[in-house]
């Protein structure tokens, strides 16, 4: 009895370090990879750099990415972090462009001041 009690702290930091850890980052893999599998021609990506560009060609193992008018650059399919929503695909109520009014707004009121 007295070696069953013993091992119970150890299980217990077993179970918390997977529901806390492992667990959450497994899900995440899972969601980019399917994120990933779903791109097509046209989408508007974020990569992981940050860079913002449009999908204009999908190959095996890679995409070609236009970040600027007539630049086209080759990314493997990890570097895309996520899709960005084009305004007919923005669900009712939210803003379609990421944010990018709000920071607009910020610089208006501080102009004002």
């Amino acid at each position: 009895m007295k070696d069953a009690l013993s091992l119970l702290p150890i299980v217990a930091i077993a179970a918390i370090f997977w529901l806390l850890i492992v667990r959450p980052a497994s899900r995440q893999r899972k969601e980019a990879v399917a994120l990933q599998g779903r791109l097509a021609v046209g989408d508007d990506v974020m990569l992981t750099s940050g860079i913002f560009g449009t999908i204009v060609g999908v190959a095996d193992d890679h995409f070609e990415v236009e970040i600027a008018p007539g630049v086209v650059a080759r990314v493997v399919r990890g570097a895309v972090a996520s899709v960005r929503r084009t305004e007919d695909e923005a669900p009712a109520g939210t803003d379609a462009t990421d944010g990018d009014d709000t920071v607009a707004h910020d610089n208006d009121n501080n102009e004002e001041r």
